[in-house]
């Protein structure tokens, strides 16, 4: 028997997700459906989901019996908290959580392209890293079982805050919401086979935890980020040594041209590349980085099983 109207609190959609803030996450179609027909069935005053309706997205997801006073009361509050749920915020402090896209820039730096005989090119090198890659602060570096010969490099890595895709260089700051530094741990023994046979180097920057990240640091405490201080330790001895002065290309220019392939979201991260001082390391080995009065991390380096 159809509940009365005046047992069933109405449904009042979520003030987050109506004004525009927060972010959607994913939910499955079934749900996406339910929540849709409940706003137009409440605003066209037709009936609401009976029982079956309930049914057809599983046990866990009836609140109760639908066929008893309250529940759909119950079914109105539960499906606003969802929705309240699936749009909060998602925190750029920790990007790593939910960023998309680790866009990386190789022969950035003069230095290191002469430490590894390369040549200086008129444009960025790119290459990607998933999301897998991702290494925060207190998770060690894995090294993988197919390499004997694994790199740390060091980098300063952008965070983007907003979308963006041609981003004029001129404006390409706006789309900065901060930075972290960054290790762009390498597989040097697979990437030089991949370059004598001409392949991509996926095999060699792309696998699990070979992108150790600090903890993320606004925009605004460093005014000017090609004015800043790199450093590395292994075990205590200095590695790397490098500024950011020393870039090829600039910050906005890759933001530009980065955005002109590959369209930028919120949360994604861009490496800069690495100043020279690239070695090795090993299983057990511990790797100090640091930005000069701004922030550091330690990370340990373990062999993975894989």
């Amino acid at each position: 028997m159809p509940i009365p109207a005046n047992q069933c609190q109405p449904y009042s959609p979520c003030p987050i997700s109506e004004t525009g803030g927060g972010v959607w996450e994913a939910e499955s179609a079934a749900v996406e459906e339910l929540l849709r027909s409940l706003r137009v069935s409440h605003g066209r005053g037709s009936r609401w989901p009976g029982l079956q309706d309930l049914r057809k997205l599983g046990p866990d997801c009836v609140p109760g019996c639908a066929s008893s006073p309250g529940c759909r009361r119950r079914w109105s509050r539960r499906a606003r908290d969802r929705r309240c749920a699936m749009a909060a915020p998602k925190p750029l402090s920790r990007f790593w959580e939910w960023g998309k896209n680790i866009v990386c820039v190789g022969r950035n730096y003069a230095d290191h392209v002469q430490e590894m005989r390369s040549a200086v090119l008129s444009e960025p090198v790119l290459f990607l890293k998933p999301s897998t890659a991702y290494a925060p602060e207190g998770s060690p570096v894995l090294l993988p079982s197919y390499s004997r010969n694994v790199h740390h490099e060091l980098e300063l890595g952008v965070v983007l805050g907003r979308r963006g895709r041609a981003v004029p260089e001129s404006a390409a700051m706006d789309y900065v919401a901060g930075y972290a530094l960054c290790l762009d741990m390498t597989a040097r023994d697979v990437q030089d086979e991949c370059k004598k046979k001409g392949l991509p180097w996926t095999l060699a920057k792309s696998f699990t935890a070979s992108c150790p990240v600090s903890a993320f640091v606004p925009k605004e405490k460093i005014p000017d980020p090609h004015a800043l201080k790199l450093w590395l330790k292994v075990n205590g001895e200095l590695r790397q040594k490098g500024e950011t002065s020393s870039m090829i290309f600039s910050i906005p220019y890759i933001i530009h041209y980065v955005s002109k392939i590959i369209t930028l979201e919120e949360g994604d991260l861009i490496l800069t590349g690495t100043p020279s001082g690239v070695g090795p390391v090993k299983e057990n080995d511990e790797i100090e980085a640091g930005i000069d009065g701004v922030v550091s991390m330690k990370v340990k380096v373990e062999r993975s099983e894989y």
